[in-house]
């Protein structure tokens, strides 16, 4: 799975909302949206968003970064780690 980002204008966004939601649902893209003298925003798919917030609010010699971790590179927002394999000597150090 690969992580994909897209990058719309307000207008177009609107225009087209289904189909940018379908692309963050089953494509796993984040959309980025461009707004006229506002900052930009970012749709994200509900279940990285959680991972993420995981991630970011658990120690990073903890399982649950672990876990986190696991996850964001199943689902493609990060890439696979290749210096550690993950197998059960992995997850039993926890």
């Amino acid at each position: 799975m690969i992580f994909m980002t897209h990058a719309a204008t307000q207008s177009d966004f609107r225009e087209h909302l289904k189909d940018y939601l379908d692309q963050v649902n089953e494509d796993n893209e984040i959309v980025y949206i461009a707004r006229s003298n506002r900052r930009s925003v970012a749709v994200v798919d509900q279940e990285q968003l959680y991972w993420m917030e995981k991630a970011i609010k658990a120690r990073k010699e903890s399982l649950d970064y672990a876990i986190a971790n696991d996850k964001m590179v199943r689902s493609g927002l990060l890439p696979d780690d290749k210096i550690v394999e993950s197998n059960d000597d992995y997850w039993g150090q926890f």
